[in-house]
């Protein structure tokens, strides 16, 4: 299992623990999410950055990618991964 899957896993128990009860296998179910988060969160990377503009540097190439990578990450996780709390969850 991958660090998402072992975010989603740990923020399930925590907030969400209804919903994982009802998991027939947590292991299978968050080592899966974990795989599609991090593609989705490489897919969405490569769209974010884009193509780099003509003499672009190696500092100014790596900011983008990393700024991309950073960006595509959180959106990712909030729609996936770091979801509401069940009702009467205090």
């Amino acid at each position: 299992m991958n660090r998402y899957g072992e975010q989603a896993m740990e923020h399930w128990k925590e907030n969400r623990p209804q919903a994982y009860r009802k998991l027939e296998d947590p292991g299978d179910f968050f080592t899966d999410l974990g795989e599609e988060i991090a593609q989705e969160i490489e897919t969405r990377t490569r769209v974010l950055a884009g193509k780099g503009t003509e003499g672009e540097g190696y500092l100014q190439r790596l900011q983008r990618l990393n700024t991309s990578r950073l960006q595509a990450e959180g959106e990712v996780l909030r729609e996936r991964v770091l979801l509401e709390e069940e009702p009467g969850r205090e």
